[in-house]
């Protein structure tokens, strides 16, 4: 317990950098920044820079959350408590919004607890009411069966007496169905997780990325509709709206389906690419991938 508390508070005295060096470089596995670049495909200077503070190295926020959240993760740590302090580094957050969060969230914890121990002390008098008035229950139980198989059956009748009405119905109707649903792509890659999923059954333009990647998706006045460093095996399901643009970090990591068809790739590798058109007609011109 005292060994817990020791490493807690070592931790709030580092710096986001000095956790992560910490972790690659101490206890059983230490690991090479070499090794790790090539498993997380980021570039060894960029962890470096990350490790050593020198964030001026990398050239956006946004890829100094991305690589510093996947460094985490790698090495075994939280990635949130990683997270907040390089935002409080980069003075994205306030240290007075950080105390109110943390209160809420020690608050939040204190009420599920007793919240938890309210619904056991509940449950504990439930059980202990059944077990005095079992027969009671046994009985009600088998009243409840016997009700549904009656209903079950006269349902079953009343189906059978009107087929032949609904098939008339079915003959002399037409139907007609305008909804459309776009095939799911055979993903290259197993998924590690979704984005936007609520566009999964008609978006026409689906992303999956095969290695690391800022992708930023803006429409025709320039607001943004999505941007996030998409790790390998992440899918995002792209809205069917008109005039979208979309910027890429790393624009040859990215495989871009269309209509459920994988096309050519937008770039090389380790390129940045901006103002491309994300209408489904401008990406199948690129041609389909062999």
């Amino acid at each position: 317990m005292e060994e817990k508390q020791e490493l807690i508070s070592s931790n709030m005295e580092m710096t986001a950098g000095e956790m992560l060096r910490n972790a690659r470089t101490t206890g059983r596995r230490k690991r090479e920044i070499a090794t790790i670049s090539k498993l997380l495909c980021i570039r060894e200077d960029f962890l470096t820079a990350l490790e050593e503070g020198n964030y001026r190295v990398i050239p956006e926020d946004v890829y100094i959350l991305g690589f510093a959240r996947s460094y985490a993760v790698e090495l075994g740590l939280d990635p949130d408590e990683v997270i907040l302090k390089l935002k409080r580094e980069l003075g994205l957050v306030s240290e007075k919004k950080d105390e109110e969060q943390e209160v809420k969230t020690e608050e939040k914890k204190e009420n599920v607890k007793i919240n938890k121990e309210t619904i056991q002390k509940y449950i504990k008098t439930y059980v202990e009411y059944v077990k005095k008035h079992w027969i009671w229950f046994v009985s009600g139980l088998c009243a409840v069966i016997l009700l549904f198989v009656l209903i079950a059956v006269f349902s079953g009748k009343s189906e059978q007496t009107q087929i032949p009405e609904v098939q008339q119905i079915s003959t002399n109707t037409n139907v007609t169905t305008t909804e459309t649903v776009i095939k799911e792509p055979d993903f290259r890659y197993p998924v590690r997780e979704r984005f936007e999923s609520k566009n999964r059954k008609e978006s026409q333009v689906v992303l999956q990325a095969e290695k690391e990647s800022w992708v930023k998706i803006e429409d025709a006045r320039g607001n943004t509709v999505f941007s996030r460093v998409l790790v390998p095996g992440d899918v995002y399901y792209m809205p069917n709206l008109d005039n979208l643009k979309g910027t890429f970090g790393n624009v040859g990591g990215i495989d871009v389906w269309v209509d459920g068809q994988l096309i050519k790739k937008l770039g090389p590798a380790n390129t940045r690419k901006t103002g491309i058109s994300m209408a489904p007609n401008a990406l199948k011109a690129v041609g389909v991938a062999e």
